[in-house]
């Protein structure tokens, strides 16, 4: 197992909040002006307006499944997973597989265990936060739960990374305890908590922004983020021991060192992620001793690949396969190994996705989990010896394939002529030639995301109210090479939100949806789209759901934490430079709150308090805006949640609330 989890990028770089502990809270300050949220009373009356003789509630699709996130231990001989108790906490559980004897390993109080993981054989990992404020800690405890430690013990601090040094106990971390805007490594023993920091990131103007460690923990490498714009990649020379310029590249290329060959002889051959040749990102084998291609490994015409898996010793570090997000996701074998259990799961899931999430050190069980656009998921264990696949657990038995709708890739030409990717989920009524009401639904990031194929609760859920959904993957979204990310950067609420409305209109006239019932909704930039949606085409919707959405570009970069500040230069570039009077127009004029004499349509804005990268504030301006205008806009805000509601109740509220809010408005 190699933990090498990479919690912070650029996307979801996080700043600290106040953790407030319940939305009724009277003991400390609130978030945000307290006044504003709508009381339950009123936004419980949304939920009247979702009548219907539904096969399905909202809780079928947004309850946590009783059981989930199962790993197999690395000897084998422990099966882990989440199990949901009454009161929805998820709690993490040890099966001993020789004895059958089960322990509760991890307990899941007020916050929720965000991930988890082995360690060894006999101790486990876990990461949590306080209320949804993105100040990542690691924990550590034994598998029957004892000696349990915060590996991370400091006040207003965040994880960057976290590495496992395998057949060792100790791990790596990245964090930014000395100084808020820049992290540092650590190696930490997990059973002691003893703590050394490996480097110091001395320069706050040009810091170093990744660190390159081998399989032993040893620092091989590092890059620099120059003036905001420039990353410089710079490796260690194991003959001098200095570290040497590898290369220095502006930041929208991509050469990025993913690992260490470790199955070659070579201990300067490593493999990278780059598209400083070519559109496309693609895997390449590189000598980074003598700085030069040594082979190509995989590449993809249509789509970016930057993603590989290796084997453990017992395999000698062979490359497994390569995969990819393309029209569905892709996984190219590599290793004899790999292409026999490949075929094999191929043969046995024909149509479905399935992905390995865990194996034991010799590969002899892995756990395969496997999904559609219809299928939530079922785990699957497989014995490599005997070829044996047995079920292990299904997520969400309650969701029948037969019930669920085909979510459709489509391809349509922009108004400028690019080329754009996208999905519609379509409800019966819509194969059965009926125009059914459609539903909008813009990504968040937005650049470096893209929607992908396969089951999403929401356009399921939507699709069993007879509505359909539009997910268009518009220009600066990630995948389908810098070119096309590029050609969205200074285009956030213009060309972006034209590709979005040119995909309204390919649909409309597909003779899938019916024009006067369209509404518009999503999350972060999503909710930004939301906004400017309803500002850009007022005519265009009936509705929109604002979730935790920016609705002034001013004030959002205000809100920057002390670690985006490094990139603020590479922000500028992505959105619009403020210090320029010709773009800081343009940002005031693609900024919502600025705009509200063009909204004509009702909004519904949902926010969590502690949320960290999209403040509070950004939703309390759009509603302080909009109720002055003498629209009702309802407020949804939860105190113990942020960027995103985690918390199942919660969840489940703002659906049938939102359930309840487009029933209310595509029947008027």
């Amino acid at each position: 197992m190699n933990i090498n989890v990479k919690l912070l990028t650029i996307t979801h770089i996080v700043v600290s909040t106040i953790m407030i502990e319940a939305q009724t809270s009277t003991t400390k300050a609130l978030p945000g002006d307290p006044t504003l949220p709508s009381s339950k009373e009123n936004l419980d009356k949304l939920i009247s307006y979702d009548k219907g003789n539904f096969k399905y509630k909202v809780e079928d699709y947004f309850a946590r499944p009783k059981a989930s996130q199962f790993k197999i231990s690395p000897d084998g001989s422990y099966l882990s997973y989440k199990e949901k108790d009454q009161d929805k906490k998820n709690h993490v559980y040890v099966k001993d597989l020789k004895t059958g004897q089960i322990t509760k390993a991890l307990v899941e109080k007020d916050d929720l265990i965000r991930s988890y993981g082995w360690l060894d054989k006999k101790r486990l990992f876990y990461t949590q936060d306080k209320g949804g404020n993105e100040n990542i800690h690691l924990y550590a405890a034994d598998i029957d739960g004892g000696n349990l430690k915060d590996l991370t013990p400091f006040e207003g601090i965040t994880l960057g990374s976290v590495r496992l040094i395998k057949d060792t106990d100790f791990v790596i971390v990245t964090m930014n305890k000395n100084n808020k805007q820049i992290f540092e490594p650590y190696k930490i023993n997990f059973k002691t908590g003893e703590m050394t920091q490996l480097y110091e990131n001395k320069d706050v103007n040009n810091p170093i922004d990744d660190y390159l460690f081998d399989k032993d923990g040893n620092l091989r490498g590092y890059i620099v983020l120059e003036n905001g714009l420039t990353t410089k990649t710079y490796y260690k020379d194991l003959q001098t021991d200095k570290y040497n310029l590898l290369k220095s590249t502006d930041w929208k290329d991509t050469f990025s060192i993913i690992r260490f060959n470790d199955n070659s002889k070579n201990k300067d051959e490593v493999y990278v992620v780059t598209n400083l040749d070519s559109d496309k990102s693609r895997i390449i084998l590189y000598d980074a001793k003598k700085n030069e291609i040594i082979k190509e490994v995989y590449a993809n015409p249509v789509f970016d690949v930057s993603s590989i898996n290796v084997s453990g010793k017992n395999r000698n570090y062979e490359l497994d396969y390569v995969s990819y997000n393309g029209i569905k996701s892709e996984t190219i074998p590599m290793s004899d190994f790999y292409k026999k259990v490949h075929t094999k799961l191929q043969s046995e899931f024909v149509d479905k996705q399935f992905f390995v999430v865990s194996a034991d050190d010799n590969d002899n069980k892995l756990l395969v989990i496997v999904d559609s656009d219809k299928l939530y998921g079922k785990y699957y264990e497989y014995d490599t010896k005997t070829q044996n696949i047995k079920l292990l657990f299904d997520l969400m038995p309650q969701l029948k394939e037969e019930d669920m709708a085909e979510m459709k890739p489509i391809e349509f030409k922009s108004r400028d002529g690019l080329t754009i990717h996208g999905y519609i989920t379509l409800p019966k009524a819509a194969l059965e030639g009926k125009k059914v009401p459609l539903i909008v639904n813009p990504h968040g990031g937005p650049q470096g995301i893209r929607d992908d194929w396969g089951f999403n609760p929401e356009t399921q859920l939507f699709a069993s109210r007879g509505y359909a959904t539009l997910q268009v993957n518009f220009r600066i979204s990630g995948g389908y090479g810098k070119e096309f990310q590029n050609s969205g950067y200074k285009q956030i609420g213009r060309k972006a939100m034209d590709d979005v409305e040119d995909g309204v209109k390919y649909v409309i006239e597909k003779g899938w949806v019916d024009k006067d019932k369209i509404a518009i909704y999503g999350g972060s930039h999503g909710g930004y789209a939301t906004l400017m949606g309803l500002i850009k085409t007022p005519d265009l919707y009936s509705c929109g759901v604002d979730y935790v959405g920016v609705s002034n570009i001013f004030t959002f970069f205000e809100s920057f934490p002390e670690y985006w500040k490094p990139y603020k230069e590479m922000v500028k570039q992505i959105w619009y430079d403020l210090d320029n009077p010709e773009e800081a127009k343009i940002a005031k004029e693609v900024s919502p709150v600025f705009q509200i004499d063009k909204i004509k349509k009702p909004l519904f804005v949902v926010q969590g308090a502690n949320d960290p990268r999209v403040n509070i504030n950004e939703s309390d301006q759009i509603v302080k805006a909009m109720r002055a205008k003498g629209f009702e806009t309802p407020y949804m805000v939860k105190y113990d949640e942020g960027h995103g509601f985690g918390k199942e109740p919660n969840r489940i509220e703002l659906y049938k609330y939102m359930m309840g809010f487009f029933a209310q408005n595509f029947n008027k």
